[in-house]
């Protein structure tokens, strides 16, 4: 039977160096230039128009034209969530870079996840969330409970997603560093949001290491009871 979707056209578009690496880039959530993907994926700028253009016609990348610059981010949640699962089997698996990277413990410690947090201490916050019951959690479901919803609001996070949205309020994402999950949904991208307004932590140029100030992880670790 060859029903349904046809995934080996993605996986192959996925499966190449330059390409992953730009989807790799574009996971922080944020728009860059051709020519900064190029230096990202080490290609030439001819090279890039066309990984570039062959992501564009597969849908997993969108461009946005402002004046006489095009950016390109990720086409949905749904690529980045994508991604980020792929990143936990490669890890698990033992498909890891040759060079560590110096980034590489600052990654597994706070990251961006697409509009979340990820890393060592969304997860350790996410686990304290549920033993709190600020969240019910059934096999492949995930729900906010009214004493999740209070404390959110008491530190400031909107929890209210638009009823016309199609993301979930909240739901579990496998984290590819700890093999556990941390908080994605409406209310993860809330936390992150909230997080930087409050000054805890901000993203580092050019990556997706979120940096805590070392009053800004103190607050985070008395809000979540970490310690």
């Amino acid at each position: 039977m060859k029903d349904g979707p046809h995934i080996a056209r993605v996986a192959a578009l996925i499966g190449d160096n330059a390409r992953a690496d730009i989807l790799t880039a574009l996971m922080a959530d944020r728009a860059l230039t051709a020519t900064e993907l190029a230096g990202i994926a080490g290609v030439t700028k001819q090279t890039i128009s066309g990984h570039l253009a062959k992501l564009l016609d597969a849908g997993l990348i969108e461009v946005d034209a402002q004046g006489r610059h095009r950016y390109f981010r990720l086409a949905g949640r749904d690529v980045a969530h994508l991604l980020e699962s792929l990143m936990g089997v490669a890890f698990r698996t033992g498909a890891v870079r040759l060079r560590s990277s110096p980034r590489e413990p600052a990654l597994r410690k706070a990251r961006v996840c697409y509009d979340h947090l990820a890393g060592e201490l969304a997860v350790a916050a996410f686990e304290a969330m549920l033993m709190r019951g600020w969240f019910a959690a059934r096999v492949g479901e995930l729900s906010l409970t009214g004493a999740g919803r209070a404390a959110f609001e008491a530190i400031g996070v909107d929890v209210s997603v638009p009823g016309s949205s199609r993301r979930p309020v909240c739901r579990m994402c496998l984290d590819w560093g700890e093999r556990r999950h941390h908080l994605a949904g409406g209310v993860g991208a809330a936390l992150l949001q909230r997080m930087y307004a409050a000054g805890w932590a901000h993203r580092q140029k050019d990556s997706r290491v979120v940096v805590f100030s070392a009053e800004g992880e103190k607050a985070f670790r008395e809000v979540f009871l970490l310690d």
